[in-house]
């Protein structure tokens, strides 16, 4: 995640860009007591409410809906009123917590206040593949709580077979059944890694491209858009759940939780699968504010990074949601509860593991970049993608 150093320069560019954002309506939510925490729906387990992560966490915790953009995030959180608001907020994807602590939008983590550090996966160690993710110039500023590779959804019960290229979701026969995030990061970086692998792109990374790079990608999109190729660029889980669901789409790029949802919703054989050529990887991360850390919310706010890091709810992110545990011991904590997790669930949770490590393993695999170095030329020329 973290290939680049802020500078003021890209913030400037990523402030620039984003839009205006209203703060009224989180004012009257933050007025509510309890940890004043800014996150979406998937930073929970358990009950629809946050009344199992509270049980948890012995603490009160007041929820107010994240914002599904990382530019509008980052503004409200550096020139915007987010840290009188939030006292702790999660990250819309790598990069997220280098932009808000060079900033000093939120502060350094004492991990000895956290129990359950000593369950984090090795890849955060010195050395690890995700060491850099949770750390900006060396400090620990976040604690990882879900993790995974993105990959493409397809209904196999209409196609009738496999699909293991991101070859599929460009192919022709999928003309106006195909849809993609409408969102540049992921967006941008999976095409990239097919455009790359397949030689039909000259790419060297595609987690940080440079403008021509940026170019290639987005015209190679454009062309396929102006094809009425793309059914629609989804938002969100529901959205995007029901054009599978639907049969509406038949392959989408996108996150493993639309493709469960999507299953589940009218029992289809909705896959996800592993593409040869890669796919993007990501963490997200939770953070506790500047003004959290001055309102003394600091003890409230490790409680709560205790539980993410806690087999419980490593347990219930991979069952529920799909998410990859960040810890260990969730073997362990499944084989102990029995009376939760009944032998139909443990092969899901199995199988769901098998394929993780899977996806995981493939060669061309990068790491989600939210704020890549040429932002501004990923901003322009993704405005002529949605324009198209």
């Amino acid at each position: 995640m973290n290939q680049t150093e802020f500078n003021r320069r890209q913030i400037m560019a990523l402030l620039g860009s984003a839009a205006a954002m209203s703060g009224a309506g989180s004012m009257a939510s933050a007025q509510q007591p309890g940890l004043k925490l800014w996150a979406p729906g998937i930073a929970k387990v358990g009950a629809k409410d946050w009344s199992d992560m509270e049980a948890q966490a012995g603490i009160s915790i007041n929820s107010i809906a994240k914002s599904a953009r990382a530019d509008e995030s980052i503004q409200k959180m550096v020139v915007g009123d987010g840290n009188a608001l939030y006292d702790a907020m999660t990250d819309n994807g790598g990069g997220m917590e280098d932009a808000l602590a060079s900033q000093g939008a939120i502060v350094e983590l004492d991990i000895s206040k956290i129990p359950n550090w000593g369950n984090i996966l090795t890849s955060y160690n010195v050395g690890g593949s995700s060491f850099d993710t949770i750390r900006h110039e060396g400090k620990v500023v976040a604690v990882p709580y879900i993790s995974n590779a993105d990959s493409l959804a397809f209904n196999h019960g209409v196609i009738g077979e496999e699909l293991s290229s991101w070859e599929a979701l460009f192919d022709s026969q999928f003309r106006g059944r195909a849809a993609m995030q409408n969102d540049f990061g992921p967006t941008l970086t999976n095409t990239a890694i097919y455009l790359k692998q397949s030689g039909k792109g000259s790419i060297d990374n595609p987690s940080d491209m440079t403008e021509d790079e940026v170019r290639q990608t987005c015209e190679f999109l454009i062309d396929l858009k102006k094809k009425g190729h793309f059914r629609t660029f989804w938002d969100g889980v529901q959205n995007g759940a029901d054009l599978l669901s639907s049969e509406e789409v038949l392959v989408s790029s996108c996150w493993e939780v639309i493709q469960i949802f999507a299953a589940r919703k009218n029992g289809q054989d909705i896959r996800y699968g592993t593409m040869k050529e890669g796919h993007q990887s990501w963490n997200n991360v939770v953070m506790l504010t500047r003004g959290g850390m001055e309102r003394g919310m600091d003890t409230a706010f490790y409680q709560l990074a205790n539980v993410y890091l806690s087999p419980w709810f490593g347990a219930q992110t991979l069952a529920g949601l799909g998410f990859t545990p960040q810890m260990g011991g969730v073997q362990e904590y499944v084989d102990a509860n029995p009376d939760i997790f009944d032998a139909d669930t443990k092969a899901i949770m199995a199988e769901r593991l098998v394929r993780k490590q899977a996806r995981r393993a493939v060669a061309g695999n990068s790491w989600q970049n939210v704020f890549p170095t040429n932002i501004r030329a990923y901003q322009d020329w993704w405005s002529r993608v949605q324009a198209a």
